[in-house]
C-alpha cells in the first residue's frame, strides 16, 4: 500500500485528483485538456550551472529550503530564528523548523505549493508537520540522493519542455552552452536582464559598469559606449540563443531628454558624483528606449516586472543581502509613463512582442487594458498582461489576474503560467494555475455564463496551458 492509499484510508487524502476543481465540468477540462500538457517555464531564476552538472541535492533542505525567501518570511513571522532559515543550523533542523510553521501557513499559498510539490516529486500524501516531519524528512532525503531525482529527471518528471532562466549581461552562458551541447532533451534557454545597468543611483554602479565593459571588451567612458557594451552582450546572448529580455523595475520610466544631458549625466555618475532623481529617470528612459529598440533589431520578446518595493528592512537587508525576503508591493503610479514608453517605441514602428507584470492588485485593469493600446493586429497577443507573480503567484491572485485579462482583453490570446522560482521543486505551480484556470471556466458553464462546448472551452485551456507560448516564444 502506497503512501496516497494509506492517506486515503485514515484521515482522507488533502492532495487528490480533483483538489480545486469544484465541479464536473473543471474536472473534464482539467483531465482531459489541461493536465498533460507539456510545461513552458519562460521565466525563472534556476541556475544553470546546477542543471549542467546535473546536481544531486541529497536532502529536502538543500533543494526545498535554502534560497526560497517565501518559507524565510513564514518562519520568521513564526518566531523561527534565523540561525534555523538562513544560518548555521544544520539541514535537518532546518527542514524540522520549516515543518513546525506549515500548519500555520494555513490559506497561504505555501500551503497549498507545499503539499503538490510533497505530492508530485515524493509520491507523499500525508500533511507536512512537526509529527510527520522526522519520516518525511529521511524518505525524500533517501530519494534525493539518488540519480533518480538529479536536477535534470527532476524537470524531466514534471513533463517540462523549456526552462528559460534569467542571466545578467556580464555572464559567460558557459552552462547554458554545456547543455545545448549535452544532449540533455529539455530545452534550456535564458533571458537577458540588464537591470544593474539601468539602475545607474544603484550603489557599486560604477564597479558594475567596469565589469560590463571587460565583459564586453569595451572601455564604457561614455553613455554611447555604454551602449556598444550592451549591445555586444546583447548579440553574444542572441548567439547563444537567448530570444527574450527580462527587467525588474519599480516602474517604467519615460522622461523627455536630449542626447546632450544623457551623456552628461552618465559622465558625472563616472565621476563619482550624486544624481538627482530627475537626472536618473532621464538617463534610465533613454537606456530604456535603446536596449528596446535593440531587442526589435533582434525580434526579441521583452518582459517588465513592474511594482516591487525591495529591501524595506535595511538592517536586515545589510546582514543578508538582497533577495532574502525584505521586499513587498509597492504603490507606484504605472499608467502614464507606462503608456508614454510604450507609445515613443510604436510611434517607431519598434515595439517588439511586450508581457508587462503587475505586482499591484490595484492596478490589475490598468496593465490588463494597456495591453490593448498596443495590440496592433500584427501578431496574436503582442503585447501581453503577464501571469500574477511573487505576491499574486497565488489561488486569489490568479484569479484576479484572469478576471481582469478576460473582462479588459481576450484570454483565449493568453501565454499562461511561470514560476518565476529559484527551485526545482517549484513546477506544480503550473498544474496549481491550471487547476485554478479550469475551475473558473467550469464554474462559469455550470451558472449557464459560459456555453457547455467542453471541447472548444477545452481547445482554450490547452492553449493557455501551452501552445500559445510555445507559437509566442518560438523556442
Amino acid at each position: 500500500m502506497n503512501n496516497k492509499e494509506i492517506n486515503m484510508t485514515t484521515t482522507g487524502i488533502f492532495i487528490h485528483d480533483d483538489f480545486l476543481l469544484e465541479n464536473k465540468y473543471a474536472r473534464e477540462l482539467y483531465h482531459n485538456y489541461a493536465k498533460d500538457q507539456p510545461i513552458i517555464d519562460y521565466h525563472n531564476h534556476l541556475p544553470p550551472q546546477e542543471i549542467a552538472e546535473d546536481r544531486i541535492y541529497g536532502n529536502m533542505t538543500r533543494i526545498w529550503i535554502n534560497g526560497d525567501h517565501y518559507k524565510w518570511r513564514a518562519m520568521r513571522t513564526m518566531g523561527v530564528d534565523e540561525k534555523f532559515i538562513t544560518g548555521d543550523g544544520s539541514d535537518k533542523e532546518k527542514f524540522m523548523y520549516w515543518a513546525k510553521t506549515v500548519p500555520f501557513t494555513m490559506r497561504n499559498p505555501l500551503y497549498h505549493w507545499t503539499h503538490l510539490e510533497l505530492a508530485r516529486y515524493f509520491d507523499i500524501y500525508d500533511l507536512l508537520n512537526e509529527r510527520s516531519a522526522e519520516r518525511i524528512y529521511w524518505e525524500t532525503s533517501e530519494k534525493l540522493s539518488s540519480p533518480e531525482y538529479s536536477c535534470q529527471n527532476l524537470l524531466r518528471k514534471v513533463n517540462a519542455e523549456v526552462v528559460c532562466t534569467t542571466e545578467d549581461p556580464i555572464d559567460s552562458l558557459e552552462y547554458h552552452q554545456t547543455l545545448a551541447n549535452s544532449g540533455f532533451n529539455i530545452k534550456v534557454s535564458t533571458a537577458f536582464r540588464p537591470d544593474k545597468a539601468i539602475l545607474i543611483s544603484n550603489k557599486g554602479y560604477n564597479a558594475y559598469i567596469d565589469t560590463l565593459g571587460k565583459a564586453a571588451d569595451i572601455e564604457i567612458n561614455t553613455f554611447h559606449e555604454l551602449c556598444d557594451a550592451l549591445k555586444s552582450r546583447i548579440s553574444f546572448f542572441d548567439q547563444n540563443g537567448c530570444k527574450l529580455c527580462d527587467h525588474g523595475l519599480d516602474r517604467m520610466y519615460y522622461e523627455l531628454y536630449t542626447e546632450a544631458e544623457v551623456q552628461s549625466i552618465f559622465l558625472k555618475k563616472r565621476a563619482g558624483q550624486e544624481l538627482t532623481n530627475s537626472e536618473a529617470s532621464k538617463f534610465q528612459s533613454a537606456l530604456l528606449l535603446f536596449l528596446s529598440e535593440t531587442y526589435h533589431e533582434y525580434r526579441w520578446v521583452q518582459q517588465f516586472h513592474l511594482g516591487a518595493l525591495r529591501n524595506n528592512n535595511a538592517r536586515m537587508h545589510s546582514l543578508l543581502g538582497p533577495d532574502t525576503g525584505w521586499d513587498s508591493i509597492g504603490d507606484y503610479p504605472q499608467a502614464q509613463q507606462l503608456s508614454a514608453f510604450l507609445n515613443a517605441l510604436e510611434r517607431k514602428d519598434k515595439l517588439v512582442k511586450t508581457i508587462i507584470y503587475n505586482l499591484n492588485p490595484s492596478d490589475n485593469e490598468v496593465f490588463a487594458s494597456m495591453i490593448g493600446n498596443f495590440n496592433d493586429g500584427s501578431i496574436k497577443g503582442k503585447v501581453q498582461f503577464g501571469s500574477g507573480w511573487w505576491f499574486l503567484d497565488q489561488k486569489d491572485g490568479m484569479t484576479k489576474q484572469l478576471n481582469a485579462l478576460s473582462n479588459m482583453g481576450l484570454i483565449s490570446c493568453f501565454i499562461g503560467m511561470l514560476t518565476d522560482s529559484r527551485s526545482f521543486l517549484s513546477f506544480p505551480r503550473h498544474e496549481y494555475f491550471r487547476r485554478v484556470l479550469c475551475n473558473l471556466f467550469g464554474d462559469e458553464i455550470q451558472r449557464g455564463e459560459l456555453p457547455n462546448d467542453l471541447p472548444w472551452i477545452g481547445k482554450l485551456v490547452q492553449d493557455i496551458s501551452y501552445q500559445n507560448a510555445k507559437d509566442y516564444f518560438h523556442f
